[in-house]
């Protein structure tokens, strides 16, 4: 069995780095990798692949840093290409990218079954491009593997017929529990930023909702200057997030208490992320991770598509409109949740790869 799996950003590398691993097990399974090129700074892909022991993309198609429609329409030309000579048994996207609809069309469009790692996920604001991409790829997908209950609810509800559906638990679980070891013995972050763990502010901010909009990413920043005059924030600046700062006339030297740093790579990120005092994040993913490590965690938006961490009291959700709520919301006290495995025992990437398998 053949299997091509699409990845192109940063926490599309997390999931296949667990899931690739899982495939490998079995001797049946061959995996072929195309990175459509979505992330292409260095420090948001390259460094992903050597951390994690990802194999090199067998196709790098380069393809990032356009409109969502240029990005969508180039990398299905592509991967279609890549498609019609590889003539793969599956394809396997992850997420809620461009890439995960690039690669779920292309596919469907010539009869390729498609897999869909972590679907039946729902924000409920369709001006999220994520959004609008995770709805058509499990809609077109063959199957679909759902991290939670709650993502299966949302599928049925949907009429995507049961047996499309797996609930299997989260790989990001999986990824988490592997490599936190492994980041224990080779980071040195917290050295090198002079961090005490348990004290300081983790911050990641590069959704288009906020990095697009002036007054929310304004926002942001002066709260977390403000917290950061009271103790260490640090905030590893995404390219979006750093461009849209200087468009507006606020560049990070403008914010002298934010520690700003480059983009920083998962096995540094996990380790920011286990000692963090607290994290604020418009990330998924890094509300997912907080959640693992048992971090609080505030999240700076409108909604979260992991509604069972603010149901369970892990997260908060702050919407960015004014400094001072957000000011609020850092500070506050914020006892820990309620202990529940909600994302399954970290066996999700096990039981994606013998479902494909047996497929």
């Amino acid at each position: 069995m053949k299997i091509l799996s699409v990845v192109g950003a940063r926490p599309q590398f997390i999931k296949a780095a667990a899931v690739s691993r899982a495939l490998r097990q079995h001797r049946r399974v061959r995996e072929v990798l195309l990175h459509t090129g979505q992330h292409y700074d260095a420090n948001m892909s390259a460094v992903f692949f050597q951390e994690l022991d990802i194999p090199a993309p067998d196709y790098h198609l380069g393809i990032g840093g356009g409109t969502h429609a240029q990005n969508t329409g180039r990398m299905m030309e592509a991967i279609e290409a890549v498609l019609l000579e590889e003539q793969p048994d599956w394809v396997i996207v992850y997420g809620d990218t461009d890439s995960t609809l690039a690669g779920a069309l292309a596919a469907v469009k010539i009869h390729i079954p498609v897999a869909h790692v972590e679907a039946g996920l729902r924000s409920f604001n369709r001006q999220m491009p994520e959004e609008i991409n995770r709805i058509l790829t499990d809609h077109i997908a063959d199957l679909l593997f759902a991290p939670t209950q709650t993502a299966v609810h949302h599928l049925q509800n949907e009429g995507v017929p049961q047996e499309r559906i797996h609930l299997v638990g989260d790989v990001m679980c999986d990824a988490a529990r592997y490599y936190a070891h492994k980041a224990q013995r080779h980071s040195r972050i917290l050295s090198t930023l002079s961090l005490e763990p348990h004290t300081y502010l983790l911050a990641t901010v590069h959704r288009a909702e906020n990095t697009d909009h002036p007054a929310r990413l304004l926002a942001i920043m002066e709260a977390l200057n403000t917290v950061g005059a009271q103790r260490p924030v640090v905030l590893p600046l995404h390219p979006r997030t750093q461009r849209a700062l200087h468009q507006i006339g606020h560049p990070p030297e403008r914010f002298p208490h934010i520690r700003f740093t480059q983009p920083v790579g998962y096995l540094d990120m996990i380790q920011l992320e286990q000692h963090a005092w607290r994290i604020a994040t418009d990330s998924g993913g890094v509300q997912k991770e907080a959640y693992f490590f048992r971090v609080p965690c505030i999240t700076l938006r409108e909604e979260t598509e992991w509604v069972e961490l603010v149901q369970t009291g892990w997260n908060r959700l702050v919407p960015p409109l004014d400094a001072q709520p957000i000011i609020q919301a850092l500070t506050a006290p914020f006892p820990p949740g309620q202990e529940i495995a909600l994302y399954g025992g970290g066996t999700a990437s096990q039981r994606i790869a013998e479902i494909l398998q047996k497929a």
